[in-house]
């Protein structure tokens, strides 16, 4: 059961998940082409500390132990679906997300990775990219979320030096976490 609050918004924890090099791991949806970092909803019953490691063993197969949190997102991070992506059907109504973002830092070796540890697995590859990439392979109406998340997460991520800058195909919009604003 999804906890979809009177908005009509869906609450989500997204999974920002570093190899303590500057690359952070996308996955893979099965059956889909695109890549987005590992999240999922967030039941009535559940902290979002809770969600955040039950889909991070659901998604890619890692325990609380195998990895240390660095950080979250200080807010709930909003995205609207496109009308075409909002199942009129169903009750309550939903129309995108909030969600919560973690920064999390592997412990472990990254071939540890594994999706059989549910019966209905959601990825079916995932790899590691530079820092800011996943912005680039998430589907276009999450990428603000991704911008937002990235940028207040970044310095937790960077300590010493701070997060790269921008690639060359940043959007001037999106420069400072302002995405799609």
């Amino acid at each position: 059961m999804d906890w979809i609050d009177a908005d009509g918004f869906r609450a989500n924890v997204g999974i920002i998940l570093t190899d303590g090099r500057g690359r952070v791991l996308i996955g893979g949806r099965i059956g889909q082409s695109g890549w987005q970092f590992p999240q999922g909803g967030i039941a009535p019953h559940e902290s979002t500390e809770e969600a955040l490691y039950r889909e991070l063993n659901e998604e890619v197969g890692f325990e609380p132990r195998q990895v240390e949190t660095l950080g979250r997102t200080r807010d709930w991070l909003r995205y609207r679906l496109p009308d075409r992506f909002i199942r009129r059907e169903k009750s309550p109504l939903c129309i995108g997300q909030k969600q919560c973002w973690y920064l999390l830092r592997l412990l472990v070796d990254p071939d540890e990775i594994r999706f059989d540890t549910t019966d209905a697995p959601e990825f079916d590859r995932c790899r590691w990219v530079d820092y800011w990439r996943p912005v680039k392979e998430v589907i276009y109406f999450k990428r603000h979320v991704y911008v937002q998340a990235l940028t207040e997460l970044g310095p937790l991520a960077f300590p010493e030096q701070g997060p790269p800058p921008p690639p060359s195909w940043w959007p001037r919009r999106w420069q400072h976490g302002a995405a799609g604003e």
